[in-house]
């Protein structure tokens, strides 16, 4: 798995990090796994470690998950697991609007974790193979994940950025919700849609000129979304 080979723990229980380092030493034993029980020094790590994966706790001892999240946005795209207690809908969905490529609850099974951090890599892959595409006043180069629209930069999460590359390749026509979810995740699963939903939100928020009146990225209700030309 070349395309993750350093990944940051952001965890205050010792036995998760135990566990979740002994996925990734017998999964992937190339990875070099580093880990932190505090928030800030996780965004620290994130600057001067550049790992290519975070998984991050919510319930942190200095600072709350969702802040640490924020801040790593600030100036990051690098990909990020949830792994939080949390199960609330309202905190699933508040950890992908603040741009969380991933969310699991605990206690998790290893093969969930495993599944996740392989479609994280399959569409870290992807994206770098993915040629620059032109449409309208958008310019995107998948491999580094930055839009380009007249002279602004706009730079997105590698979960945002597969669902755009997919949209902007079939410009003009309908991608199912199903071949998206299976572009992002490998699998159509049950709350792929809602999930789909809040991404498309962020992307709106990004590349809209009026996200609550979207002209780029239409929602065909029932069948899936349109990037019009």
């Amino acid at each position: 798995m070349s395309a993750i080979s350093k990944v940051l723990i952001i965890e205050d229980r010792q036995e998760v990090i135990e566990s979740v380092t002994l996925t990734f030493n017998v999964r992937w034993p190339q990875a070099v796994v580093k880990s932190t029980a505090k928030g800030r020094d996780g965004v620290d790590m994130v600057a001067s470690y550049c790992p290519d994966l975070v998984i991050l706790d919510i319930g942190l001892p200095d600072i709350d998950g969702f802040e640490v999240l924020k801040r790593i946005r600030l100036f990051s795209s690098v990909p990020v697991l949830i792994l939080t207690v949390r199960s609330d809908e309202a905190e699933i969905v508040k950890g992908l609007e603040l741009g969380a490529d991933e969310y699991i609850v605990k206690p998790f099974r290893q093969m969930e974790l495993l599944s996740r951090v392989n479609a994280i890599a399959r569409r870290s892959r992807r994206l770098v193979e993915d040629a620059s595409m032109e449409c309208a006043q958008f310019s995107f180069d998948p491999s580094t994940r930055i839009v380009h629209r007249d002279e602004e930069e706009i730079h997105l999460t590698q979960t945002e950025s597969s669902i755009l590359s997919k949209l902007m390749q079939n410009a003009g026509m309908v991608v199912s919700y199903a071949s998206l979810a299976d572009d992002i995740w490998g699998t159509n699963y049950p709350d792929a849609v809602k999930s789909l939903n809040v991404y498309i939100c962020r992307l709106r928020q990004k590349i809209e000129t009026d996200p609550s009146q979207p002209s780029l990225l239409l929602n065909k209700q029932g069948l899936g979304y349109i990037f019009i030309k």
